[in-house]
């Protein structure tokens, strides 16, 4: 006989289920949110670049979505983290059905099952990659063609090529293009 005031097993795991979910909704609005800051970072810093008429401002964008970038990612990385977590944690210590037929954490498996599910995660890594490393290598093309290059910013400038494909890569790695699971 448990006793008086006891929390249950159960109770804790709905309770770290709960706060799991919180955090993963927080993390799906601020990963959201990444997006239009990303945009608005790239609006900016071309209109910066376009008023000053200096090739070298726009070696100014590939640092902020780089950092904007792997930013979103690892928040996405936290928030399939979460679901997995709850899959294969938290859901096999409850029955498969409740008392009324319906499955467990039914959502948290079934969302993944959809037949169009692979070809969303494709174009989410097009619009991914295209965000967020689109635009820094767009700057530095530009800016290399302009013909007006400093060696420091050539130098700055092939840094900046090699984070944006290290993030590029990353992006496509944390993917998650699988069917199910």
């Amino acid at each position: 006989m448990p006793e008086p005031g006891a929390i249950s097993t159960e109770q804790l795991l709905l309770l770290e289920y709960e706060r799991l979910k919180d955090e993963q909704r927080a993390r799906i609005g601020f990963r959201d949110n990444l997006l239009y800051a990303t945009l608005a970072s790239v609006a900016g810093i071309l209109v910066l670049h376009v008023q000053s008429k200096t090739p070298g401002t726009l070696l100014l964008l590939p640092p902020v979505t780089v950092l904007l970038g792997w930013t979103y990612l690892v928040n996405d990385e936290k928030i399939s983290a979460i679901g997995r977590y709850v899959r294969t944690r938290i859901a096999p210590h409850f029955t498969t059905e409740s008392e009324n037929g319906q499955e467990v954490f039914g959502w948290e498996a079934a969302h993944r099952d959809d037949p169009r599910r692979r070809s969303r995660k494709r174009l989410q890594l097009a619009v991914d990659l295209l965000c967020f490393c689109g635009p820094p290598i767009g700057a530095v093309a530009v800016y290399w063609s302009a013909g007006h290059t400093a060696p420091a910013l050539v130098a700055v400038s092939v840094a900046e090529v090699l984070a944006t494909v290290l993030l590029a890569w990353q992006i496509v790695a944390y993917a998650d293009l699988a069917a199910t699971s």
